[in-house]
C-alpha cells in the first residue's frame, strides 16, 4: 500500500487562522493508507469527499462520502486510516486543540448539511453542497461537489509570530 498523495492547501504558521493550524487535500489509492501514527494536542477534522474510508482506532468507523469526522487527539492516540476499494479523497483539517489534556475521543457527523457543531467556541465548520448558498467563513474549500467552510476565531494567539 501507498501513502496519500497530499496537496496543501493552507498552513498559516502565524496563527493568522486562529486554531486552524493546516488543510490538506488528500487521495487514497482504494485500500491504501496513512499507515499507522501518532497525534498529541490536536484535534483532527477530516471530511470525506468522495469513496469511503475507514478509521482504524477503538472500535474503529467506516465513513463515505459527505461524512465528517472528529478526533480529538488529546494525551495521545495511535491511528491508521484506511480509503475503501474505490479509494478516497479527503480534506484533512488540523486545528489546535480544545482540551490538550484530556483523553482522545473519535465522532462522526454522517452526511450533515450546514454548520456541523465541533464543540468548541473558536472553530466550526460549514458542508454544504456547491449549487448551495455558502456562508462567508476565514477558510474555504471545494471539492467533489461539496464545500466546507471554516469560521474561525482569528485572534492572535499567544503564540503567534509576530
Amino acid at each position: 500500500m501507498s501513502g496519500p498523495e497530499q496537496r496543501l492547501l493552507v498552513a498559516p504558521d502565524d496563527g493568522a487562522l486562529g486554531p486552524l493550524l493546516r488543510v490538506s487535500d488528500d487521495r487514497l489509492a482504494p485500500h491504501a493508507g496513512y499507515g499507522w501514527h501518532e497525534h498529541r494536542a490536536v484535534d483532527v477534522v477530516a471530511v470525506v469527499l468522495a469513496g469511503s474510508l475507514h478509521h482504524r482506532w477503538g472500535d474503529g468507523a467506516a465513513l463515505l462520502a459527505g461524512d465528517v469526522a472528529v478526533l480529538r487527539a488529546g494525551t495521545g492516540v495511535r491511528h491508521d486510516e484506511l480509503a475503501g476499494g474505490s479509494g478516497a479523497r479527503v480534506l484533512q483539517c488540523y486545528l489546535r486543540a480544545g482540551m490538550p489534556t484530556a483523553s482522545p475521543s473519535h465522532g462522526v457527523h454522517r452526511a450533515p448539511r450546514g454548520w456541523v457543531d465541533l464543540g468548541r467556541p473558536d472553530a466550526r465548520l460549514w458542508v454544504g453542497p456547491a449549487r448551495s448558498e455558502v456562508p462567508v467563513g476565514e477558510f474555504t474549500a471545494v471539492g467533489d461537489g461539496l464545500v466546507v467552510v471554516w469560521g474561525l476565531a482569528t485572534s492572535r494567539p499567544a503564540w503567534a509570530i509576530d
